[in-house]
């Protein structure tokens, strides 16, 4: 069985996921036996989005182009679409229907955690496979369990259960069962799943700011939507969280997981540094032995395209 990595950052980290793309068919004996199952994210302006408030500005021109360069490889585009505080009014929204309407051919996918938006997907665009968001919060076995018997192409575990081996071992289809490896939130947070409504509103807000005054700065506190920008681990680097409880060591994926039957694994970084990208890219996915040649060639090709020199 080969490991399967779902990697950040449609627009956020466009071009970087590219040249990673290409490193890895150019240079497969620096890394693990995996493939990548999925770029996942959402482009700027996408009320529908969650997890991490999406900025900036993008144009349909752009859409299609992202959507073309990773669908070409293979590989679907799977949308956060994960805001659960979304009301029946956005189901109507232009750009995210948009987005939907170029992404529909069967190969992309959508990560829903609104009951309303995925009644909405669900009709609309038959075509896309859903994932069962983490946002849920199922930190239960016998929740987890129930969703898994759902129709969801893919279910992401919270993360409380990452090495909580006596109940992954019980559950259902772990075949569907995807792992979020190295979530920087602390265990057991009691705030997490308000801070993922206070990223939704957040989205909601800066996406109808940025329609309506593109010329003009977001500015959360004003909005009173900031409430997330005190939380000590938002911006914790890879080196920060090895030792938290969440976290999934690279050894134990191709040592314990896939063994038991799980095949799914989620890197967390649409909003990370690019160089902490890389970094955790590394640690994952490229063999121990060849980490620094690895890292100094996707630095190298990074260089040759100009990726270093832009804020990603």
């Amino acid at each position: 069985m080969k490991a399967r990595f779902h990697l950040p950052g449609i627009a956020t980290h466009f071009k970087f996921n590219l040249i990673f793309a290409t490193v890895l068919e150019q240079y497969p004996q620096y890394f693990r036996d995996f493939e990548i199952a999925s770029f996942y994210g959402a482009f700027p302006q996408s009320i529908w989005n969650g997890g991490r408030t999406q900025e900036g500005l993008c144009d349909k021109k752009f859409v299609k182009m992202v959507l073309k360069a990773f669908n070409d490889r293979g590989i679907p585009v799977r949308f956060t679409f994960t805001n659960p505080a979304l009301e029946k009014k956005h189901l109507s929204d232009k750009f995210c229907n948009m987005v939907m309407s170029l992404a529909n051919n069967g190969l992309n996918e959508a990560i829903v955690v609104s009951p309303i938006l995925e009644e909405y997907i669900r009709k609309t665009y038959p075509d896309f496979k859903l994932t069962s968001s983490t946002c849920k919060r199922l930190d239960d076995g016998e929740r987890l369990a129930q969703e898994l018997e759902k129709d969801y192409s893919i279910v992401v575990v919270d993360y409380d259960l990452n090495n909580k081996f006596d109940i992954l071992e019980k559950l259902p289809h772990k075949e569907k069962c995807e792992f979020l490896v190295n979530s920087n939130c602390r265990p057991a947070c009691p705030n997490r799943k308000q801070h993922y409504y206070n990223v939704g509103v957040q989205q909601i807000n800066y996406a109808n700011h940025m329609r309506k005054y593109p010329d003009q700065p977001y500015d959360p506190i004003i909005f009173g939507d900031g409430a997330n920008q005190n939380c000590p681990f938002f911006t914790r680097n890879l080196f920060e969280i090895r030792d938290l409880s969440t976290n999934i060591k690279p050894a134990d994926i191709w040592d314990k997981y896939l063994p038991m039957g799980f095949n799914q694994f989620k890197i967390e970084g649409r909003t990370a540094w690019l160089f902490n990208l890389i970094e955790t890219y590394i640690y994952y996915l490229a063999k121990p032995e060849y980490a620094d040649i690895a890292r100094y060639t996707l630095i190298d090709f990074c260089h040759e395209n100009d990726v270093l020199s832009v804020n990603e």
